[in-house]
């Protein structure tokens, strides 16, 4: 169990079809997903979340979602791009780096590795799979609550 860290897990909003952006790797935000970062944005700060720091996966959509959770919660900080959080990285070095920061920690990544981080943070065999713009707490090591930008509303967070 990791004491005293919350983390934040978070995927990145809706994003451009591949088509428009010529590859995977360059999609950024529709506007659509820039309206549910906000959103998203809006629900973190009305629970209190207040980050520490801001992780994210280096592709577009994700660091355009953490820097607009960034400005939603008066987070001065910069925003930290890291390779481990990439769709296609191991869950494992993502996790140690998210735990080592300590505190508050919100990580912007996408889908598969946003829940294969969950469930590896958690000793778990899987997590439920993240809608864009949709975080999962997890504190002490314990999963606490999601909240999801397309209903506007925050959840207990509950995983077997």
């Amino acid at each position: 169990m990791i004491v005293g860290v919350r983390i934040y897990l978070v995927r990145h909003g809706d994003a451009v079809p591949e088509e428009d952006a010529g590859s995977d790797r360059d999609r950024w935000l529709s506007a659509r997903g820039r309206e549910s970062a906000l959103v998203l944005g809006r629900l973190l700060r009305e629970h209190g979340v207040v980050p520490d720091m801001i992780l994210s996966s280096p592709l577009p959509r994700a660091v355009q979602t953490a820097e607009l959770l960034a400005a939603s919660l008066d987070y001065l900080g910069i925003v930290a791009s890291l390779r481990s959080l990439e769709p296609s990285a191991h869950p494992r070095v993502a996790a140690t780096a998210i735990s080592a920061t300590g505190g508050a920690v919100i990580a912007v990544s996408h889908e598969p590795a946003i829940s294969a981080i969950g469930a590896y943070l958690l000793g778990l065999p899987g997590f439920p799979q993240f809608r864009t713009a949709q975080c999962c707490a997890i504190e002490n090591g314990k999963p606490t609550f999601t909240a999801r930008a397309d209903i506007g509303q925050i959840l207990p967070l509950l995983v077997d």
